[in-house]
């Protein structure tokens, strides 16, 4: 799993630790929540709307754009696939360059 490594003064670090405490979470698991509740705008319920809420008046909630999962008209899968079977077989291609 990677890891990720920040740097910040000792008081953000044992205020941030106690908050994780006081919720009974590891301080790992307790920044991802945060860092998850701060990217993710799928995420829904009372934490996850605390934590944005939170982020949001310290001008730190980016916005990001929300990803599509619409797939294309089959229609326009296959006029690809017509588009693309035009072209020269890679394999004429490599040996030509032979």
């Amino acid at each position: 799993m990677p890891q990720l490594t920040i740097r910040c003064d000792e008081d953000l670090k044992s205020t941030v630790a106690a908050a994780a405490r006081s919720q009974g979470r590891s301080l790992n698991e307790y920044v991802c929540t945060v860092l998850t509740a701060a990217t993710n705008p799928d995420l829904a319920g009372s934490e996850a709307e605390q934590i944005r809420e939170r982020l949001a008046r310290a001008g730190l909630l980016l916005e990001l754009p929300r990803l599509t999962t619409a797939r294309p008209p089959r229609e326009a899968v296959l006029a690809a696939g017509r588009r693309a079977a035009q072209g020269k077989l890679v394999s004429d291609i490599v040996s030509e360059d032979r």
